[in-house]
């Protein structure tokens, strides 16, 4: 489905993206990890064709992101969608509105009432539904990442992208939308790539676990393996230490 071949990115001079290479196969659950600053989040912009890269290809279903028409990236970037590590709510708009906006950019494939349907069926899937005419100011950080998730859903898209898709929630909250982020992989098929730096968030949510440092992607570990790696830079971060 996606795969990365040899990503440089450099940003006034500093080298950001030092070789990438990884491949994510339909189905697959991946978690990118590392301290801030490390370069995940570029990864991320460099997916949506946002950044381009110095060097190497990043290949969508086999196309390469980066040797794409305007028009043709924007079809391929309708399969992606991105939950923003803020939500990124539209703050005058309603929850309806908020997620009726993502829908209504489909050049008139559907009609106001199927918009309004499919409304209420992402808000459900994401234990919303009673706040369909609530504003974003009247909901807490674990409502609107509901919200933005619901959003994202409503491209129904082949690959989910998370940014740090728990910062700023407490433990609980936190647990609460990993495990909704696993049911609606697994309900979906959906292909998804976690950003983030909490431990609990890679463990609950990914099936294979890269480690950023300075650019570099270390080799995979998965839940089971990653308390017991061998690699002493995740060795040190898993057990908090500098």
């Amino acid at each position: 489905m996606l795969e990365l071949i040899n990503i440089q990115k450099s940003f006034h001079g500093i080298e950001i993206l030092k070789n990438i290479s990884f491949k994510v196969e339909p189905g697959e659950r991946i978690a990118i990890i590392g301290p801030s600053g490390c370069g995940k989040s570029t990864i991320l912009k460099i997916l949506l064709g946002l950044i381009e890269p110095d060097h190497g290809q990043v290949l969508f279903q086999g196309r390469d992101l980066f040797q794409m028409s305007e028009n043709q990236l924007k079809e391929a970037r309708k399969e992606l969608a991105l939950l923003f590590q803020y939500s990124a709510l539209f703050d005058s708009m309603s929850v309806e509105e908020n997620i009726s906006f993502a829908l209504e950019e489909s050049d008139g494939l559907y009609t106001e009432q199927e918009i309004s349907n499919m409304v209420d069926k992402y808000l459900e899937m994401v234990e919303m539904k009673s706040f369909k005419t609530s504003m974003p100011s009247d909901l807490s950080g674990g409502q609107k990442k509901r919200i933005g998730l619901a959003r994202a859903l409503a491209k129904d898209p082949k690959l989910m992208l998370y940014d740090e898709p728990t910062t700023g929630l407490d433990p609980v909250l936190s647990t609460n939308i990993e495990n909704l982020m696993v049911k609606l992989s697994e309900q979906l098929n959906m292909t998804s790539i976690v950003v983030t730096h909490q431990i609990s968030t890679m463990i609950r949510t990914a099936d294979k676990i890269y480690f950023m440092q300075q650019g570099e992607l270390l080799e995979p570990e998965s839940p089971n393996t990653i308390f017991k790696s061998k690699q002493e830079v995740i060795k040190r971060f898993v057990n908090g230490e500098p």
